[in-house]
């Protein structure tokens, strides 16, 4: 078991707080477009706060490749988690150096320091161990909070733990918590709902699914090769040719283990994809040459809604079609909304099925939605995350 923020005392303590702050702005302004991830960071800070600590945060915004850049400094999201915070944050345009060194020296207890993206130098992606020791010097504790970045072995998520009493935050607890739980001790049955463009982004998760999930449904852009290596013409579809024989023996061995594979039997297509371009609902026998899977079909569509909302646990990673582009984003919006509305523990991959969930207004009704894409998915893959495994163990635990 990891140790939390709970397990220390940060009475007159300087916590050097690792989050994820690396939010979306709308194109071409300095608006914030989505605050979840600024938001869901704040409850860690006020118990650090309310515990007598001074908080110094650190977090990566957008690819600066080690090099300044003014575009991606961090004055937008200091000045959103000020009102979210209802309090004055500081915001140093420093993270190893002397400017950082005394303005974390100087913080008073419950004082909240920016140190700017730390993605500006080299030795964070590099994970450098002088520039991660420089991080750790600046405080007592290290807190993880990041569970987005946590498939990173950078400086501020892996190698600061190394100089540091190192926990997690509460948000992290919380994915791991939840994700761990449903993988580990699930309320049956369970079933995994997988999306997305590509199938090889899911090879992994759909290995440590079967023989593990009670049942596998697949929809998104994905589902075209899995209906290609079952005989089906796909048209102008996406497809992973390479992967045929990969969904023909995954279906094979789904059948052995008895981990049953739903695929649709009905799908949107289109010739092109834009916005309110002329649409057919077709079986999945019917694809013409020059059209295109875009989403999954209405009959599909419910039958999913249906037969996901009487599981106990459902986990969903990749939306169900092109669901940036109406009308492709239909089949994505019937399973959310039944899922949003069911009995059922609904833990939500993060990226873009969160996005999608988000923009649907139903985040709030699932069980957890993780702030982790890449994250979440190697988590549901069994792998080990750099930034989880840096943490302390709880005295006692192994």
């Amino acid at each position: 078991m990891k140790r939390t923020l709970r397990d220390f005392d940060w009475q007159g303590k300087r916590a050097l707080v690792r989050v994820d702050f690396n939010v979306p702005f709308e194109r071409g302004t300095t608006r914030i477009s989505d605050d979840v991830r600024i938001r869901e960071a704040v409850p860690t800070i006020d118990y650090l706060r309310g515990q007598g600590a001074s908080v110094i945060l650190c977090t990566h915004l957008g690819r600066p490749d080690g090099k300044r850049s003014p575009e991606l400094e961090l004055g937008p999201i200091v000045e959103r988690l000020s009102e979210l915070l209802d309090a004055a944050v500081g915001y140093v345009h420093d993270a190893p150096g002397d400017d950082a060194k005394a303005a974390a020296r100087t913080l008073n207890a419950g004082g909240v320091l920016m140190l700017d993206n730390i993605r500006f130098w080299p030795g964070e992606e590099a994970n450098d161990p002088e520039f991660a020791a420089s991080l750790a010097s600046l405080a007592d504790g290290y807190v993880n909070d990041a569970f987005g970045t946590a498939h990173r072995a950078h400086a501020s998520t892996e190698g600061v733990a190394h100089h540091l009493p190192a926990m997690a935050g509460l948000l992290m607890e919380k994915e791991i918590t939840f994700l761990g739980g449903v993988l580990e001790n699930p309320t049956r049955p369970l079933a995994a709902l997988l999306g997305g463009a590509k199938v090889s982004d899911k090879l992994q998760v759909l290995g440590r699914l079967i023989g593990h999930a009670d049942g596998l449904f697949v929809g998104g852009g994905m589902a075209g090769t899995f209906l290609k290596a079952q005989g089906y013409e796909i048209g102008a579809s996406l497809l992973e040719e390479n992967l045929i024989d990969f969904c023909t023996e995954t279906m094979e061995r789904a059948a052995a283990t008895s981990t049953p594979i739903t695929l649709p039997d009905d799908v949107v297509i289109a010739e092109r994809i834009e916005p309110n371009v002329p649409t057919s609902a077709v079986s999945i026998s019917d694809i013409p040459a020059d059209a295109m899977i875009l989403d999954i079909g209405p009959r599909t569509a419910a039958s999913y809604a249906e037969r996901l909302a009487a599981m106990g646990s459902v986990v969903w990673n990749g939306p169900m079609g092109v669901f940036e582009v109406p009308p492709f984003h239909e089949g994505t919006r019937i399973v959310a909304e039944a899922l949003a509305s069911s009995n059922a523990v609904t833990v939500i991959g993060g990226g873009s099925t969160a996005e999608s969930v988000a923009h649907l207004g139903l985040a709030k009704q699932m069980s957890h939605v993780s702030t982790g894409g890449g994250a979440s998915l190697e988590f549901l893959e069994g792998k080990e995350l750099p930034g989880v495994a840096a943490l302390d163990e709880v005295q006692g635990t192994h």
